[in-house]
C-alpha cells in the first residue's frame, strides 16, 4: 500500500519492512527541507499517515486462550478478559479457564516473523480444490521470484554456485504453466499437472527433489476431488520420502531433512489450517537446524538453501488455505520486477566437471540400475519421476558421454543438458563492507541473515566466534553489531585483534537488538565507510527499547523494591513497571511508548513468551495508535519474553 504524503509528492511505505524500502524512505527525508516533526525528527513519517485512512477496525486480533501460564501459578483466561484486567491495572489472580475439548497450544516460529490474525474477513479453508491448486501455485511462483536472490546466496551445499533460488523458480514455473494450460476440475488433477509440470521442467538438484515432494501430494490426492487435512499429511510422508528414495545419497541438513519435518508434524490429524501452520512452523524449526547439521553451512553462518525454498513452498500454501498474509521474514532483496529468472547452472564443484541433465523415458525397473550405474560415475545423483514412465535425471561427473550412454541403456533420453562446470563465471568477490551481528535467539538471527548480515550466536560469544566471523566475511571493512552492552566488550576485543590483521572494524554500540536491526535497516554498501558507520550508529540512537523480563530475586529498582517472579518492564535499561501479570506490564510499557509518539513499533517475541502474546500486543496498540506501523516477529532470545523498539 502506498500512502501520500500531505502536503508534498512523495510517497512512503506504510509496512514496516527491513532493509532498502525503509532505507529509501529514510534516506529521501534526511536530503530534504521538509518539517520533520515528532519526537524522532529523522525517521518521521507522520505526515505520510494522515492523509491515508486506513481500515484498521477490520484488523482486530482474534480471540484466542492462553493455555499455559503466564505467571507463575496462574492461569490466564479468554483475551477479552485478559485485556480488560490489563487495562483495569489488575495484577492479581485471575479465574482459570479450561481449555476446549480438542485445542491445543499455538506454535511461535522459531525463523521469520508473524502477524496478528483477525477476526473478520478471513475464512479459512477446510480444503482444497482445484481452484485453490491453482493460487497455491501462483503464490508459490511468486514467492520464490520475490525471495530468488536471497536463496542464491545461502547455496554453498553440495556446491557453492548461488543458484539454488533460480532453479527453484524456473521449477515451479513450469509447474504453473503445465497448470495454467490445463482445464483440471479436481484437487487431484490439479496436482497431478502440477507434480508432472515440476518433473519435465525441473532445474537442478534442488528442483528435481521439490518436483518429487509435489508428486507426493498428487499420489495422495489421485482420484479426489479435494485435498484436506488427511490428505495433506499424507501426501507430505509420501513427498518426504519419495525424495529421500529419488537421491542416490541422502545428506541431513538439507531439504531433505525441512520435508521430514514438515511430513512428521502433518501427522496430527488436525483441520486444515491448523494444519498448515503446524507444518509451515515444524519446517521452520528444521531449517534453523540444518546450519548445526552440515559443516559447510556452519562455517558460511546460513542454512540450507533448498530448505529455504521448501518453506516458502509450504508458506505460500499456509497463507492460501488461511487468506493471511506470509509471517516469513522480508527477503534480503527482491528479484528485479518483469524479468524473468535467468537459467544459472550450478558450479564449483571441485571432483566433478559437468553436470548432466536429461528427461529419460524408460520402465521403473530400469531405473535403479541407471541410478546406480550415476552413482558409480559422480555425485548430486537423483532420478524423479511423474509416475507415467517420464523421468528427471541429474548428476555431477567427470564423464558426461558415459552419463549418457548409461540413460541411452536406460531408455529414451531428451532435453538433454551437459554443463562444463569451468565454463561458468567464477563467484562474486564479496569485498567492500560486510556487517557482523550478535544475535540471541534463531529468529533474531534470521531477520539478520535475512538482510545479508553474518550471525553469531548471542547466547555465550566469545572473542574468537566474533572474530572467526569477521574474518569469514572476506570484507575489507567490518561493522560489528553487539546485541547488549554485556557483549560490547566482547565485540571490542574481536574488533582490536582484527585490526591487527589489517581488516578495518567499527563497533556500533547496540543495547537491543531492535537497535542492531535500525542499524541495518539504514546500511548503504554505496556509502563510505565512515559515513555508513556514522548514519548506522545514529538510527541505532534514535530507536527506543523496551524490555519485560521475570525478576531472579529480590532488588531495590528505580521505581521500588521487587520480588522473586515479579516481571518487570524496562525502558531503556531502566525498570519502570514492576507488576504480577505479564499482559498487564506489556499494555504499561507499550502505553508509555505510544505516549511519546511513534510511528514504528517492532515486537520480538522471546522464546519463554506464552502463545499469542506477540498479536496481543499488535491489537493493543492498534486500537490505542492506528497509524503506528506494528510489525512482531519471533525472535526466540531467551530470558527476556518481548523486546520492543519504537521508532
Amino acid at each position: 500500500m502506498i500512502r501520500r504524503r500531505v502536503p508534498g509528492a512523495t510517497s512512503a511505505r506504510t509496512r514496516c519492512t527491513f532493509g532498502f524500502h525503509r532505507r529509501w524512505v529514510r534516506r529521501w527525508e534526511c536530503e530534504t527541507d521538509m518539517p520533520k516533526p515528532g519526537p524522532l525528527p529523522q525517521t518521521s513519517q507522520t505526515l505520510a499517515t494522515v492523509a491515508s485512512l486506513v481500515d484498521l477496525h477490520g484488523e482486530r486480533v482474534r480471540r484466542m486462550t492462553f493455555e499455559n501460564d503466564l505467571v507463575p501459578g496462574q492461569q490466564l483466561g479468554n483475551l477479552g478478559s485478559l485485556t480488560a484486567a490489563a487495562r483495569a491495572g489488575q495484577t492479581g489472580p485471575r479465574p482459570a479457564r479450561t481449555a476446549a475439548p480438542g485445542s491445543r497450544p499455538s506454535i511461535l516460529r522459531q525463523t521469520g516473523s508473524c502477524r496478528a490474525y483477525p477476526t473478520s474477513g478471513v475464512d479459512v479453508l477446510e480444503a482444497l480444490d482445484a481452484d485453490g491448486v491453482r493460487r497455491w501455485s501462483r503464490a508459490a511462483v511468486e514467492s520464490l521470484n520475490e525471495h530468488r536472490t536471497e536463496i542464491d546466496d545461502l547455496n554453498v551445499f553440495p556446491v557453492p554456485d548461488g543458484d539454488t533460488g533460480t532453479n527453484l523458480a524456473l521449477t515451479m514455473t513450469a509447474a504453473d504453466d503445465a497448470l495454467r494450460a490445463d482445464a483440471a476440475v479436481t484437487a487431484g488433477d490439479a496436482l497431478r499437472v502440477l507434480a508432472t509440470g515440476a518433473v519435465h521442467g525441473a532445474r537442478g538438484n534442488s528442483g528435481v527433489i521439490m518436483s518429487q515432494i509435489l508428486r507426493g501430494l498428487a499420489e495422495a490426492a489421485a482420484g479426489c476431488a479435494v485435498l484436506d487435512g488427511r490428505l495433506l499429511g499424507n501426501g507430505l510422508r509420501r513427498g518426504a520420502d519419495g525424495a529421500r528414495d529419488a537421491v542416490a545419497e541422502p545428506v541431513e541438513g538439507t531439504i531433505l531433512t525441512v520435508a521430514r519435518a514438515a511430513a512428521d508434524a502433518a501427522e496430527t490429524g488436525a483441520a486444515l489450517g491448523d494444519l498448515a501452520r503446524s507444518v509451515v512452523a515444524a519446517a521452520e524449526i528444521a531449517l534453523a537446524g540444518t546450519r548445526e547439521q552440515l559443516p559447510a553451512l556452519s562455517r558460511a553462518g546460513v542454512v540450507d538453501a533448498g530448505g529455504r525454498g521448501l518453506v516458502l513452498l509450504l508458506d505460500a500454501l499456509e497463507c492460501t488455505i488461511t487468506g493471511l498474509s506470509s509471517r516469513l521474514a522480508p527477503p534480503r532483496r527482491a528479484g528485479r520486477r518483469g524479468m524473468p529468472p535467468r537459467s544459472v547452472r550450478e558450479a564449483g564443484s571441485v571432483e566433478f566437471g559437468y553436470e548432466v541433465q536429461y528427461l529419460l523415458d524408460a520402465p521403473d525397473e530400469a531405473v535403479a540400475t541407471l541410478r546406480s550405474e550415476l552413482t558409480a560415475l559422480g555425485d548430486s545423483v537423483a532420478i524423479v519421476g511423474t509416475g507415467a514412465g517420464v523421468w528427471n535425471v541429474h548428476a555431477h561427473v567427470n564423464d558426461a558421454g558415459a552419463a549418457l550412454e548409461a540413460g541411452v541403456e536406460a531408455g529414451r533420453p531428451h532435453r538433454i543438458s551437459v554443463v562444463r562446470f569451468a565454463d561458468q563465471p567464477p563467484a562474486a568477490d564479496s569485498g567492500g563492507t560486510a556487517i557482523v551481528a550478535v544475535a540471541p535467539g534463531d529468529g533474531m538471527g534470521h531477520l539478520f541473515e535475512a538482510e545479508g548480515v553474518r550471525v553469531v550466536d548471542g547466547r555465550r560469544p566469545s572473542t574468537s566466534e566474533v572474530l572467526a566471523a569477521v574474518r569469514a566475511t572476506g570484507a575489507a571493512e567490518v561493522v560489528l553489531l553487539p546485541y547488549a552492552s554485556q557483549v560490547t566488550g566482547v565485540a571490542e576485543d574481536a574488533a582490536a585483534a582484527a585490526r591487527g590483521e589489517g581488516i578495518r572494524v567499527t563497533v556500533v554500540p547496540t543495547r537491543s537488538p531492535v537497535q542492531g536491526l535500525a542499524a541495518v535497516a539504514v546500511h548503504d554498501p554505496a556509502r563510505r565507510f565512515d559515513d555508513d558507520v556514522v548514519a548506522m550508529a545514529e538510527a541505532a540512537a534514535a530507536t527506543r527499547f523496551a524490555e519485560v523480563t521475570i525478576a531472579e530475586g529480590q532488588s531495590l529498582t528505580s521505581v521500588g523494591i521487587c520480588q522473586k517472579g515479579d516481571v518487570l518492564g524496562l525502558i531503556d535499561g531502566e525498570v519502570v513497571e514492576i507488576g504480577r501479570g505479564l499482559v498487564a506490564v506489556v499494555f504499561a510499557i507499550t502505553d508509555r511508548l505510544l505516549g511519546v509518539g511513534v510511528e514504528l513499533m517492532t515486537v520480538l517475541v522471546g522464546s519463554d513468551a506464552p502463545p499469542g502474546i506477540g498479536e496481543l500486543v499488535a491489537g493493543h496498540v492498534q486500537e490505542r495508535a492506528p497509524f503506528t506501523d506494528v510489525t512482531v516477529y519471533t525472535g526466540g532470545q531467551p530470558n527476556y519474553p518481548l523486546i520492543i523498539g519504537v521508532e
